[in-house]
Formats: C-alpha cells, sequence, structure tokens
C-alpha cells in the first residue's frame, strides 16, 4: 500500500477505505478490459466485445416510436411545457401517484395478471441496486446476514452488504448433476452453518428468475422457499427485475402468486419483492427500482429511506404516461420476449455447432455457458486462466462463474441482448476460431507476442487489496479501476 493510500486509510472512513465494494473480481475486471478497448466494427473491429454487462438493447426502437407519437409525455416539449412547473417543484417520497399506480399495473401485467399490487406499497428507489439496499437497511442490522443460494450475482456484495454491514453467507446450489437448482437441503445446510458460527440469520434473498443462471423457479421450489423461511421466521427478498424477460416455456410465477395461493399458511411480513425497470424495459438509465413489501412497517421504513434516491419527478411523469398506455405495453412485452427469444437461440446454436454447449435456459438476458471440456484442471485458477485468454486473445468479456460464487468450474455468463446482429456474428466467429485451435481440448499457452494486449492480473481470494491512491473514479465506468487490472 502507498504512502498516500495509507494516509487515506487513516483519515477516511471505514467505508470509504475498504474493499468491500466487491470490485476486485473477475466481473468488473472485464468491464475496465472492455473500457481500455471497445469493440466498434468501423474504428476498433478488432476490441474487444462487450458479452459481461446484462443490458437490454433489442427493443430501444419501441420505446423512441412511443417517444416520438406522445411529445405530451414529456415536460420538455411543447406538448408537455404546460406540467413543467408543477413536475419541477418538489416532490414529497412517495412519488407521483399516478407514477406508483402504473408501475403497480405493469408488475400485474408481466406476471400475466394473476396478482395485483397496490399502489400503496409501490416504493421507489433508485434502480435495483438502491431498492436491495434499502430493503436491507430495513431487515437487518450491521454483522447479520441473508442466505443467498449460490451462484448469484456478484455485486449482491456491493448492494447488500457494502454499506449495511450485513453479511451473505452462500447456500451452495453450484451443481449442474441437478441443473443447479435450489434445494431445501442447501438452504438447510447454509443456515446450519451460519447457526454454528453464532451468525444471526435474519432472511434469505432469491433471484427469479435467476442471474446468472437464466432459468425460472417453479412453483414447488417458490412453495419449498416459502415454507423454509415462515418456519424460521427470516424473511425472504425475492428479486424479480428479469420478470419480463422470459422467452420460452415455463412461464414466470412469481412469489406474490404463490403466497396468494397458500393463503394464510404464510406470515406476509416476512415476503418482499424488489423491481425494477432497468431489464425488463430496457432503461438502467432512468434509475427505477422498486421495494414492494407486505410489510406495513417495511413500506414506512422504506418510503423515508427513499429519500436518499428518489428517481426524478420528470422521469415518473414520463413513464406514468407510456406504462399507463396499455396498448404500447401489451405490444412492447410481447415483442420484446419474440427478439429475445431469437437472440438467445441464435447464439446458442452458433455454439453447439462448435461443440459448446450451455444450460438449457428461458429468462434472463444471459445464458450459463460450460467450458469445462476446455480447462486443463477442474480447478478455479484452471477457470481464471480460461478467462484471460478469451478476454486477451479471443476479444469477448464474458464472466467466469468463480465471480458469481459458482464453485464447480468452468461455467461462464454470456450477456447476449446488449448488442447488435452483426455484433453477434463476430462474436461467434471468433469463438469458432478460438475452439478449432484447441488440440486435445486444451487451451493454449498464454505467449507474449501480443504487448499491446490488456493483461489481466488476479490475486488469490485470500490476498485482495485495499484500494490504492491509482483507484480513481473514470467518467465512463460505474466502478473504479481495479488493483488486481493492469495495462501494458
Amino acid at each position: 500500500m502507498g504512502s498516500s493510500s495509507m494516509k487515506n486509510h487513516q483519515i477516511l472512513s471505514k467505508i470509504a477505505s475498504n474493499d468491500q465494494h466487491g470490485e476486485n473480481s473477475p466481473y468488473f475486471d472485464g468491464w475496465k478490459a472492455y473500457e481500455n478497448d471497445p469493440y466498434n466494427a468501423i474504428t476498433n473491429p478488432g476490441g474487444l466485445i462487450q458479452m459481461g454487462l446484462a443490458e437490454n438493447q433489442l427493443c430501444f426502437d419501441l420505446i423512441e416510436e412511443w417517444v416520438k407519437n406522445n411529445p405530451q409525455a414529456s415536460i420538455c416539449t411543447p406538448e408537455g411545457v404546460d406540467h413543467f412547473r408543477e413536475i419541477a417543484n418538489f416532490q414529497d417520497y412517495h412519488g407521483l401517484p399516478e407514477f406508483r399506480q402504473a408501475v403497480a399495473k405493469l408488475m400485474g401485467k408481466v406476471r400475466g395478471d394473476r396478482v395485483t399490487f397496490d399502489p400503496d406499497r409501490v416504493v421507489m428507489s433508485g434502480g435495483a441496486t438502491g431498492a436491495n439496499e434499502t430493503i436491507m437497511f430495513c431487515l437487518a442490522d450491521p454483522g447479520d446476514a441473508f442466505l443467498v443460494p449460490s451462484p448469484y450475482y456478484p455485486a449482491f456484495t456491493r448492494d447488500l452488504g457494502w454499506r449495511t454491514g450485513v453479511q451473505l453467507i452462500p447456500a451452495k446450489c453450484d451443481f449442474s448433476s441437478n441443473g443447479f437448482k435450489i434445494t431445501r437441503q442447501a438452504l438447510e445446510k447454509g443456515y446450519e452453518k451460519a447457526q454454528e458460527s453464532n451468525i444471526n440469520i435474519k432472511g434469505l434473498i432469491i433471484t427469479n428468475p435467476s442471474n446468472p443462471l437464466g432459468t425460472t423457479l417453479d412453483k414447488d421450489t417458490l412453495k419449498s422457499i416459502l415454507s423454509f423461511i415462515n418456519e424460521k421466521q427470516i424473511h425472504l427478498v425475492c428479486d424479480e427485475i428479469y420478470a419480463a424477460t422470459v422467452f420460452s416455456e415455463p412461464r414466470f410465477i412469481s412469489v406474490a402468486e404463490v403466497i396468494q395461493e397458500m393463503g394464510d399458511v404464510i406470515n406476509k411480513d416476512l415476503i418482499h419483492i424488489i423491481y425494477s425497470l432497468s431489464k425488463d424495459m430496457g432503461l438502467p438509465g432512468f434509475r427505477v427500482g422498486i421495494v414492494y413489501s407486505y410489510n406495513d412497517a417495511v413500506v414506512s421504513c422504506a418510503r423515508k429511506m427513499s429519500s436518499f434516491g428518489l428517481v426524478s419527478a420528470q422521469t415518473q411523469f414520463l413513464l406514468a404516461s407510456m406504462l399507463s398506455d396499455d396498448v404500447f405495453v401489451e405490444n412492447f412485452l410481447g415483442e420484446s420476449s419474440k427478439r429475445l427469444a431469437r437472440r438467445y437461440n441464435k447464439f446458442t446454436k452458433g455454439l453447439e455447432n462448435v461443440g459448446i454447449n450451455c444450460l438449457k435456459s428461458n429468462a434472463g438476458l444471459f445464458f450459463w455457458m460450460d467450458l469445462r471440456w476446455l480447462l486443463k484442471e477442474q480447478t478455479e485458477e484452471s477457470e481464471l486462466e480460461l478467462w484471460r485468454i478469451i478476454v486477451n486473445d479471443v476479444k469477448l468479456n464474458v464472466s467466469p462463474g468463480s465471480s458469481f460464487h459458482c464453485e464447480e468450474p468452468g461455467w461462464f455468463r454470456v450477456c447476449f441482448a446488449n448488442m447488435k446482429d452483426q455484433t453477434v456474428d463476430v462474436a461467434l466467429d471468433r469463438i469458432r476460431s478460438f475452439v478449432i485451435t484447441k488440440d486435445d481440448h486444451k487451451p493454449p499457452r498464454k505467449t507474449n507476442k501480443r504487448k499491446q494486449h490488456i493483461n489481466l492480473h488476479l490475486a488469490t481470494k485470500s490476498s485482495w487489496r485495499l484500494l490504492d491512491e491509482s483507484s480513481v473514479l473514470s467518467p465512463h465506468s460505474p466502478v473504479p479501476v481495479s488493483p488486481l487490472l493492469r495495462a501494458n
């Protein structure tokens, strides 16, 4: 640690000077590698293709068309300027009533109108990141813990624990032999292990549809999970931000649908849903996150906390109009599903043609790619060695399974909805060329012939370092420069 970094460590808060943000991970290192050498078909055709960012860019044209046809939805147009003063003035943290009503209606529509949502329980936050942190602040104290079935989203470390002090305890469900299914046995084992370590488990958080698997939970699994948390009297947080990204059977089943079916058997005060418009509508830049709780006290507390991460009134005004347009919403959800299915099928079938299989999935903006057969050894170190080759030489930013806390080496998350069709073709060509060069199904040894490429250096888990003075925020990146990333 440099002298400047040591000085900062002494004068700054523990949050400012620790490494609990979770950015010391291949997941974020891949983003930085892309930022240093971004692919562009014209200006940088040999650059790195970003396949580590779960964005839904397949239906921007539909939203753009709606915006053009509905100029009155924006207060910054001649048609909508009459509402400028009322929207520009201070708005309390309850949010615009019409916005909360529209969001509640969308949540029901996405779930097939099999359940309804109360607008008075819709609490705003700055994206799903803010919503997840808010619910942790409401439910747990520093040192408390939440169980999380693995593999799980790498940034949960940041979202759930960095500022709250909440611990994450993996419930190991990372076995391909059963399709990475969440089992009662895995939950019980994780819970018992925490109890033995005198860790206070306050709840369980699940993602449905799953990130990174791209699968949905069936009703029996959801019932088993609900029975588990009900028996333990711990909270259940259901992250359902990918609910509308289902593109094939089986259909999405929300926890809201299951608790409605189970009735008074389940203590609804323990159930909380996280939602967002980032994935389903492809609007991450709008920073719309939602906490929906069946617990009155949580709703009240979360609403007060939302003062620290409100959605701008201008954004609420626009979205209230858009999401209240039933014809648009119906068409958007249907078309989005079709486009996601086409893109998923194109990508996975292209991989199949070169002998690469993926976990069968039906939702999400990514798939879980199986490269176990390319590992020199079935170890995390071998997985990371292969990942460096894919990033440095194949020029694809995919995310290794170990960054998702998957203990079975050789799995990689690949995002497919954040690029043009032509870029997909380039990515498939690169993968095809890479696989063809394999001898005896072994990855090639890394050479030093290409001095100009980005070199990724990963520390072991036992040697994570505090951020040093070089860890400055980039104006183009959501994370600091990783101390584990070095550019030659």
